[in-house]
């Protein structure tokens, strides 16, 4: 199996003469880690088995959050704790995505404008959820930043994994959300969201002192798509 530290290694100097000017230092210091991992050069450390006398030096892996070499067995690991626990509730998609007018300043100050992205999208789930009707509580929610697209384009988005559930703490009570008349399962209206979100995310970057364009988009883009039931 090839590994990803010698695809670095043969390709660094002329990724680095290309891209190195635009590479950020948070990208500069997982190239470096990934380059290192489980190589010669590495620490080592010995392992042995306690059925022989079999003795083995393994070098070190470089443990960054972003290499697939490292972060396998914990990824998988990690599924199956949020697989543990799942709702019986209908689960939902959600996706709110950052106007390319705006991607400008979460490339210049990427720490505040993706933390004001992770709260504002969370922020308007938790609104809608305490305003159903049916469910009038707080929700529960798994939400991952990502930062590109497919095609590897920078394209800030948050998608968070909602039930169609809330607790209500004050009542000590738990409520779902009924399906449609069709049968079809629903929890919030996507344009809606997207109003919310807009006017949340606007004025926590004006709140951070951030500069905003001056025609940034009326109309924002998210998603609320079922994907299943828990």
């Amino acid at each position: 199996m090839i590994r990803l530290a010698s695809v670095i290694e043969t390709f660094r100097d002329e990724f680095l003469a290309e891209y190195g000017a635009r590479l950020t230092s948070d990208q500069h210091r997982a190239l470096s880690a990934l380059g290192q991992c489980r190589r010669a050069s590495s620490p080592m450390m010995q392992l042995g088995c306690s059925a022989c006398a079999h003795r083995a030096l393994v070098p070190h892996s470089c443990g960054h959050r972003l290499c697939p070499h490292c972060q396998h067995h914990e990824s998988e690991q990690w599924l199956q704790r949020q697989r543990q626990a799942l709702v019986p509730a209908d689960y939902f998609l959600l996706t709110f995505t950052l106007p390319a007018e705006l991607r400008p300043l979460a490339r210049y100050h990427s720490r505040t404008v993706f933390d004001a992205l992770m709260r504002c999208s969370w922020a308007t789930v938790s609104r809608f959820a305490g305003n159903d009707r049916q469910l009038q509580g707080t929700p529960g929610a798994i939400a991952v930043l990502h930062t590109h697209n497919r095609r590897l384009d920078f394209h800030p988005h948050v998608h968070l994994l909602v039930p169609a559930a809330a607790l209500d703490a004050e009542r000590r009570c738990w409520r779902s959300k009924r399906r449609s008349r069709s049968g079809r399962p629903y929890l919030f209206n996507a344009k809606a969201l997207a109003k919310v979100f807009r006017a949340r995310m606007l004025a926590a970057l004006s709140a951070a002192g951030l500069a905003l364009p001056k025609r940034a988009p009326s109309q924002w883009v998210a998603h609320c798509k079922a994907v299943g039931h828990g």
